[in-house]
């Protein structure tokens, strides 16, 4: 049967883990299903929110959380919205200006893991402003509903940092990072890549840690359309999705990807330097604690680690951080919320039609493998990565209160025991 809907424009940001849409494209995946896309470069991640949802785009690369967000309304823009596929896992690190690095490399860096240790260097830098009278520290995330948002504020409250109290959060657009960084606007920020690069080459800031250090192999962008889109061109959506899904395997073999780098680094596309996309595609991205190296090679993920599934469990750990910042003050539904946006459905439709493996089930323990593990698919054992969390803990989709009770630093505006009552 033909498509609803060949012809479609898709909306992309300037960061490395646009190379599922630019490589479907560039590398004629679109074209095998009989589509013909036009990818919009977008300046920033409101722009892409606010076009999908007055339907100027048919759907985009969008942050995990954005699709959530705009299903419960927040951020004032309402419009029910489904994310059938994850892009990618990690892909993003929080950076530091040079001034700020030096001071945490002079505090005591000790004890801990790297993370908890950069955390806890910062706490005491906070701890000395506040007697001082210095304004608070800067840091910029690249939107509020984000896992940038929710992973730095993870880092931040696992040394008793409460960013909304101790600092001073602004929301940049990824591509502007580097400039308001370099202009002494701010102190640090949490963006995907290639900006933590250009700034270390650039020779102004200093990555103090990738997120996943925070939270091995944590959701990162997802693609994501209108549910009423989707609803009126579900064919159109399952060539979409298998376009995507072979554009995401391509790039995770090693050999291809070079050649990803060089596609996506053209001006059409990300438009900076291939040496600013290189280390953190081709496994090499590095961060630096007290002098010390640690290298980081599975920043991008595309395919491998189950990497495409949309997980329940994913959403809901998104809503349970936005129960915990005070973005949510009502008691809802959040396996409910989870099953209306995150779409494991669609993904196992597109995926087995291509006879790829595909989680057995749709929500996952977080936080509790150290090493690559197993998952049983639908034609045999899925290869897992870690999944852990830098403080140890663990996530429980089963038991999603009690997960919110053992948080630490919360910015609640709604009671617990409330909030159970939807959640048993």
């Amino acid at each position: 049967m033909s498509l609803e809907k060949p012809n479609l424009r898709l909306g992309v940001m300037r960061l490395t883990d646009c190379a599922p849409l630019v490589i479907a494209k560039e590398r004629g995946f679109f074209a095998a299903e009989d589509l013909s896309v036009e990818l919009s470069l977008e300046a920033s991640w409101a722009n892409i929110r606010d076009k999908v949802v007055a339907g100027i785009l048919d759907g985009a690369q969008m942050l995990a959380a954005m699709p959530v967000a705009a299903t419960l309304g927040l951020g004032g823009i309402s419009r029910p919205t489904i994310a059938p596929l994850s892009l990618d896992l990690n892909g993003n690190a929080v950076t530091v200006s040079n001034t700020l690095y030096g001071l945490l490399e002079n505090a005591d860096l000790s004890q801990g893991s790297r993370p908890i240790r950069m955390a806890m260097a910062l706490a005491r830098l906070v701890d000395e402003g506040k007697r001082s009278g210095r304004a608070p520290f800067t840091f910029a995330t690249v939107f509020p509903f984000s896992t940038h948002n929710y992973e730095l504020r993870y880092w931040f409250a696992s040394a008793g940092i409460n960013p909304d109290e101790d600092l001073n959060l602004v929301t940049i657009p990824p591509p502007q990072m580097v400039a308001q960084l370099e202009a002494g606007k701010i102190d640090g920020f949490c963006v995907g890549e290639p900006w933590n690069t250009l700034a270390v080459q650039r020779g102004i800031g200093t990555v103090a840690v990738a997120n996943y250090s925070i939270w091995n192999n944590a959701p990162e962008k997802v693609f994501a359309v209108n549910a009423d889109w989707a609803a009126a061109n579900p064919r159109t959506l399952q060539a979409l999705l298998r376009a995507l899904i072979q554009a995401g395997r391509w790039i995770d073999q090693p050999e291809n990807r070079v050649e990803t780098v060089h596609v996506i680094a053209g001006e059409s596309h990300i438009g900076v330097p291939t040496e600013a996309i290189a280390s953190s595609m081709t496994g090499q991205f590095q961060t630096r604690v007290g002098g010390e190296i640690l290298s980081v090679p599975d920043f991008n993920v595309f395919f491998r680690y189950g990497a495409g599934f949309p997980w329940l469990s994913h959403a809901e750990w998104v809503v349970t951080q936005m129960y915990r910042w005070g973005q949510i003050n009502a008691p809802l539904d959040i396996r409910r919320i989870a099953e209306n946006v995150y779409r494991p459905d669609l993904y196992r439709e597109a995926a087995s039609s291509l006879g790829i493996s595909v989680p057995a089930c749709s929500r996952k323990t977080e936080g509790t493998h150290d090493t690559v593990w197993k998952l049983d698919g639908t034609l045999g054992p899925i290869e897992m990565g870690p999944d852990l969390f830098m403080d140890g803990k663990t996530f429980d989709p089963d038991r999603l209160v009690d997960y919110l009770r053992g948080q630490t630093v919360k910015n609640l505006r709604i009671s617990l025991d409330a909030l159970a009552q939807y959640n048993r």
